[in-house]
């Protein structure tokens, strides 16, 4: 009986993976080497195959990048940004925001302090895609902090998928996708 267990275990686990719908996405962010010539905050972070630049930000179905109030209180009024619908994309005012906060967790009053990133997505897609969607979106954030001076070894990342989703519809289904930056206690 136990010789036979093990293998109806893996063959259950093979196809309830195998029959999971929704795109497979790209597994790793980077950042597009032409736009890195714009320089700045106007170059445009992104993973492989994610939304154009000219990508709507500001819709319904854009998310957002949320700042712990704590982060807030120290680092000043720092706008809510924005990313668009199935993206991972840091570009236009979501660099901005960002940059912004990297100044203070660089030489700003939380100087030396750590961060959490953590990656949300909407209900819609497969858990494995929700899940990599996440944590492009974490990793996205993350990367872009590193490159403006944060340290790699201040920040985590973690993915949540679509397992906090609350969303029932196009706009609940918009603040489901986000990106948290909070800070490490």
């Amino acid at each position: 009986m136990r010789s036979l267990l093990l293998p109806a275990v893996l063959l259950s686990s093979v196809l309830l993976v195998a029959c999971e719908e929704g795109p497979r996405p790209p597994l790793k962010t980077a950042y597009s080497a032409a736009d890195g010539a714009q320089g700045g905050a106007k170059g445009q972070w992104m993973m492989p195959g994610a939304s154009s630049p000219g990508a709507d930000t500001r819709s319904p179905t854009a998310g957002s990048i949320r700042i712990d109030d704590r982060i807030l209180k120290a680092c000043g009024n720092i706008p809510t940004a924005h990313f668009a619908f199935d993206s991972s994309s840091i570009g236009g005012e979501a660099a901005t925001v960002l940059a912004t906060l990297a100044r203070c967790f660089v030489s700003g009053p939380l100087a030396g302090k750590g961060l959490r990133i953590l990656g949300h997505a909407d209900p819609r897609g497969g858990v494995s895609y929700n899940i990599a969607l996440g944590q492009q979106r974490a990793g996205s954030v993350a990367t872009f902090l590193q490159q403006k001076g944060v340290d790699e070894g201040r920040m985590g990342t973690l993915s949540r998928g679509a397992f906090e989703a609350a969303g029932t519809d196009e706009e609940g289904w918009a603040l489901d996708r986000k990106v948290e930056v909070v800070l490490a206690d």
